[in-house]
């Protein structure tokens, strides 16, 4: 794949999502409203502590089943929105009989995206060895994530967990819903006052320069209709980890007539082909 000429201007134009989605506002509106439904009427353990730092909190929706446990981290750049804008994820798979992790990260420029990268491992590494004890299917973990929590979904993907103790084993497979791989073109973004990148560090926390570690399969969605550095970004990591694409995959799964926004609302759909492909990870 060709690589862009990184002008600000070029960078601007394709990683702005809320300029290039007008509405946006609107999106946000719904996810905060249906996620606070969502914690008054799932049974759900909320602000339970994994690590020290601040933000190093997570809400569980105990499905009461053994059929697995979805672990989702949210978007926002790695600088804005929270966990508590994302419990609306957790019906769908409560209702089918899995439970639902919904993490908490400190945010940008409090922190850097390594520290983030670490508070992930931290909330995954947490849940495998405390889910059990908390009534959660954990032999048995998806990780999603979308927009920058998609990044963090590879990240964890090229973690070896055996230094942390944890069987890698347990994890099931990855969704990575509009994620970002090669950091380096935010460098040259109005995002950047808040990240700090430069090109030693973008690469440093760039997936698409690793490896997998875990042999899961990782499942790469993004909106048909994003913007072209979003769908280059798909398809660049599907092409340096093809190894761990799912069985039959040719390439990220495109969603048809969907925006950065709109396909993470796919994720918690019933009816469409995303939530059907994360529910087989889990065998």
């Amino acid at each position: 794949m060709n690589t862009p000429v990184l002008t600000p201007e070029f960078c601007e134009r394709g990683y702005n999502n809320r300029a290039a989605v007008p509405d946006h506002a609107q999106y946000f509106r719904r996810w905060a409203e249906n996620s606070a439904r969502a914690r008054t009427t799932l049974h759900s353990l909320l602000d339970v502590r994994y690590g020290r730092r601040p933000k190093e909190t997570l809400d569980l929706f105990p499905a009461g089943g053994r059929r697995g446990l979805l672990m989702f981290i949210h978007g926002g750049y790695w600088r804005a929105l929270d966990k508590s804008d994302y419990s609306c994820i957790a019906p769908p798979f409560v209702a089918a009989g899995f439970d639902v992790a919904v993490i908490n990260y400190d945010l940008c420029p409090d922190v850097d995206i390594g520290t983030i990268t670490d508070e992930c491992r931290n909330a995954f590494t947490w849940l495998a060895k405390n889910g059990a004890a908390k009534g959660l299917a954990a032999q048995k973990i998806v990780i999603s994530g979308h927009s920058a929590g998609g990044h963090l979904v590879a990240m964890l993907h090229a973690t070896d967990w055996h230094q942390d103790g944890v069987d890698p084993g347990v994890i099931k497979g990855g969704v990575s819903v509009s994620g970002v791989f090669d950091l380096e073109p935010l460098i040259y973004t109005s995002l950047n006052p808040d990240l700090h990148l430069g090109l030693e560090s973008a690469a440093a926390w760039s997936p698409v320069r690793m490896q997998p570690v875990v042999r899961a399969p990782l499942l790469l969605a993004v909106g048909a209709i994003e913007t072209s550095e979003f769908l280059r970004q798909s398809q660049l990591q599907w092409e340096a980890w093809v190894q761990v694409s799912p069985e039959g995959s040719t390439g990220p799964m495109l969603l048809p007539g969907c925006h950065h926004f709109s396909a993470v609302d796919c994720l918690a759909d019933p009816a469409h082909p995303l939530y059907r492909e994360t529910v087989k990870l889990f065998g």
